[in-house]
């Protein structure tokens, strides 16, 4: 099968007699469905042919192919040979795709004691397992832990049992003064799930969970950002609908303008959540939640002529799909909020806030105007907790209204 991408006799003689052979016609057919073009695919099996040399000169088998060899090998390569702007990318989806198949171990954490990978690896089972959290947030505290743990030790392996509650109270610190009080209340988060887990696991005998200083932000202290409901309808018909990309973007735009989903809830959609037959959509939500709402026609609509006429043929089963290769799903819902800046931008929309959520926040204010009750929005927006709704009412003008006192001397 290598021959239809690279017909060059003596590449492919090379390319079979190498510790690749097995490997190379499933991994070039998976760069061919991912959308990649034929020239690209071709370089990459010309790339891994001289990959694959390079490692027989150095007696190296496939099981040895980690980060460290491959940064060997292109130290080698650029004395005689300029750099590709796709090799970096190429060895990477390689290295990738030998890790899902199980051919080559997990790649090295940037600390590179065992017992520090040992840990990490047992706090994301207990995040998944024990938790119960989204891909999205095990991913964020992950992160948060291991910049924590890095300013604490440096290059030295971490020891639990060292922190005291001046590390965590000065990170903390830290941390306050570089961002919002929303996001320093996700990191203190991170850290406490963190340390209840070493706490669990006995790792450390102090619960410095509750050292974590909670960020003060007070309740219902904001105004919900939000956009008039012209403004909506004129963000919806500025999107060009003649290109797969613009009928993709435009589908997207109608479930966050109509349904209020996050960007998360919308990059997540399988084809298996939509149900045509009863016209209902499910929604994957924090948490493992699931719930099931009916498909509006005007949205039903905007995704079937994206599944029709705009989404690429490719076999992931995810809804909206990256049209430059690889084609496939979107990792988070970072790509729905900058596909929503990027049309808010071209319908000449400046509002304070920019993301998706400004959909959200849109769609529950409207229906409070129109007469919806906090009860029926929470329910729209799945929200668990009515207090969570109840930012809605500081934007309920003509209720808060008659609630105001007259002015002192004012007209009765």
């Amino acid at each position: 099968m290598i021959e239809n991408f690279y017909p060059n006799p003596i590449v492919v003689q090379r390319l079979q007699a190498g510790p690749l052979n097995a490997h190379i016609d499933t991994f070039a057919q998976q760069l061919f469905d991912e959308g990649y073009a034929l020239w690209t695919v071709k370089y990459s099996v010309r790339l891994l042919a001289d990959l694959t040399t390079w490692m027989q000169q150095q007696g190296l088998t496939i099981t040895d192919l980690s980060e460290l060899p491959v940064h060997a090998f292109f130290q080698n390569r650029y004395q005689s040979r300029r750099p590709h702007r796709d090799d970096q990318g190429i060895l990477k989806k390689l290295l990738a795709y030998l890790r899902t198949e199980g051919i080559i171990a997990a790649p090295v954490k940037a600390m590179g004691d065992p017992a520090y990978a040992s840990m990490v690896q047992a706090f994301q089972h207990y995040l998944v397992y024990q938790r119960n959290l989204a891909p999205s947030t095990i991913h964020y505290y992950l992160n948060t832990v291991a910049h924590f743990l890095n300013q604490r030790f440096g290059t030295q392996p971490p020891n639990p049992d060292a922190l005291c509650a001046q590390d965590v109270t000065g990170y903390m610190l830290q941390q306050a003064r570089r961002y919002s009080a929303g996001q320093t209340q996700l990191i203190a988060s991170a850290l406490r799930s963190f340390f209840r887990f070493l706490l669990q696991q006995a790792l450390i005998t102090t619960d410095l969970a509750q050292c974590v200083p909670t960020p003060a932000r007070r309740c219902l202290s904001t105004l919900p950002k939000f956009i008039s409901t012209d403004d909506v309808e004129c963000l919806l018909h500025s999107i060009e609908q003649k290109t797969p990309e613009g009928r993709r973007n435009y589908a997207i735009m109608q479930l966050l303008a109509r349904l209020g989903l996050r960007a998360a809830e919308v990059a997540a959609l399988t084809l298996n959540d939509l149900d045509w037959d009863v016209g209902e959509i499910i929604v994957r939500g924090k948490g493992g939640r699931c719930d099931r709402l009916p498909l509006p026609y005007e949205v039903g609509q905007a995704i079937a002529n994206y599944l029709r006429d705009g989404r690429p043929s490719c076999s992931t089963r995810c809804v909206f799909v990256r049209h430059r290769a690889p084609q496939r799903g979107f990792v988070n819902g970072e790509a729905v909020g900058t596909i929503v800046r990027r049309a808010l931008e071209q319908a000449g929309l400046n509002p304070a806030h920019k993301g998706a959520h400004l959909l959200r926040h849109s769609l529950a204010t409207r229906l409070l105007r129109n007469g919806a009750s906090l009860a029926e929005i929470g329910e729209l927006l799945r929200h668990r907790d009515l207090n969570t709704t109840q930012i809605y009412a500081k934007v309920d003008e003509s209720a808060l209204r008659g609630l105001a006192l007259p002015w002192p001397g004012g007209e009765v």
